[in-house]
């Protein structure tokens, strides 16, 4: 497995998660506060999250099957972009865990 595959699902872990704080920020000032302009906001942010969440599944697909996750794993893996905050979090104890492989293993890193 290359590193890049890591690299790709971290990238797009960090922008879902923080399109997902944006939008629940957004919703809590549509519904809640009522500011105006809120409206606009959640539809491009919502939008945005909704294609770019699209592209983290295959990425996170793509990484738990290239590691060979037990299928728990992945499925909490490609629900995280679905929790606000959860991406991140998995995203790290997912990179934890895959990084010592690369460590041992210099050659499977560029294969």
């Amino acid at each position: 497995m290359k590193r890049s595959v890591l690299n790709r699902y971290r990238v797009m872990a960090y922008v879902t998660g923080v399109l997902l704080i944006l939008l629940t920020i957004g919703c809590i000032a549509k519904y809640l506060l009522d500011v105006n302009g809120a409206t606009a906001f959640v539809t491009v942010v919502g939008i945005a999250h909704g294609w770019l969440y699209v592209l983290y599944l295959v990425l996170a697909f793509d990484l738990g099957s290239k590691a060979k996750m037990p299928f728990g794993k992945l499925l909490w893996m490609l629900l995280a972009g679905t929790i606000p905050t959860a991406a991140f979090f998995v995203e790290r104890r997912i990179t934890r865990e895959l990084e010592p492989l690369f460590a041992e293993a210099p050659e499977l890193a560029k294969a």
